[in-house]
């Protein structure tokens, strides 16, 4: 693995989302003066996406319930209703 280097868009920090239901969703938000909707994906229950952040993509929003992996740790989105 490489060293991670903060100016460099091709090694900035990821994460892992696995979908634990049908349509979860995955929204990218750029950077910049004005947020705005980069991208969005929908994952059925058990599809897997390893996403980026990038000079582009500042944020991301989950929608439902899923495994998102970090270096921070691991954590389960949506609620149990």
């Amino acid at each position: 693995m490489t060293d991670y280097r903060p100016e460099d868009p091709a090694t900035g920090d990821f994460i892992v989302v696995k979908a634990l239901e049908n349509g979860v969703n995955l929204i990218g938000m750029t950077r910049g003066k004005d947020t705005r909707l980069l991208h969005t994906e929908k994952l059925d229950a058990g599809e897997v996406i390893i996403a980026q952040f990038t000079q582009n993509t500042s944020a991301m929003k989950i929608r439902g319930k899923a495994e998102i992996q970090t270096r921070h740790g691991t954590m389960i989105s949506g609620t149990d209703e």
